[in-house]
C-alpha cells in the first residue's frame, strides 16, 4: 500500500457526483460518529430477477462504513469485512442505509452498517475494520468536493 494520502476527487462509484456510472450516494451525519443515506436501486443493480446484485449490497455497507469513519474524523479505508444478509434486497424499494464507528484505537476502527427498508426492516448487516489514512482537514469532504456532508 502507498504511503500517499488517499484522494476523494468524487469520481467513487459509490458516491461520487462525478461518476458517469455510478450510484451518487449522499451521505449525511447520522447520530454519534454515524452516516447514513438512502437510495432506490434500480434495474441495473439486479442479480437475481427483481433483487440486487450481493456485490452491490456489500458496497453499500462498506460505504457506509467508510462515511462513518469521515463522520469521526477519519480517511478510513476497508481492511476487512464481514456480511450477513438477512432478506433479499428487491429493486426499486426505498432503501436506507446506515453506517457507525463502534470503536477506534491508534489508526483502526471498527464498524458496523445495515441496509434497511425504509419501515426499518433489515435485510444485510455489516461490521469491519478501517484503517485510518489519516484525518480529514477540517471542511473536507466524502463523495463531494466542495460541500460537507460526513
Amino acid at each position: 500500500m502507498s504511503d500517499a494520502v488517499p484522494v476523494d476527487d468524487g469520481r467513487c462509484f459509490a458516491c461520487g457526483p462525478y461518476s458517469a456510472e455510478g450510484m451518487h450516494l449522499r451521505f449525511a451525519p447520522h447520530g454519534e460518529d454515524g452516516a447514513r443515506a438512502e437510495i432506490t436501486l434500480p434495474p441495473r443493480f439486479q442479480g437475481w430477477r427483481g433483487t440486487a446484485h450481493g456485490g452491490i449490497v456489500m458496497m453499500l455497507l462498506d460505504e457506509a462504513m467508510a462515511h462513518a469513519c469521515g463522520v469521526s474524523g477519519e480517511r478510513g479505508m476497508t481492511a476487512s469485512m464481514q456480511v450477513r444478509f438477512r432478506a433479499p434486497v428487491v429493486l426499486g424499494q426505498p432503501l436506507v442505509i446506515t453506517g457507525k464507528v463502534k470503536w477506534k484505537r491508534r489508526n483502526v476502527l471498527a464498524v458496523e452498517a445495515t441496509v434497511a427498508h425504509a419501515d426499518g426492516t433489515v435485510l444485510a448487516t455489516g461490521e469491519g475494520s478501517f484503517v485510518s489514512r489519516g484525518p480529514l482537514a477540517a471542511g473536507e469532504t466524502l463523495g463531494a468536493p466542495g460541500e460537507r456532508s460526513a
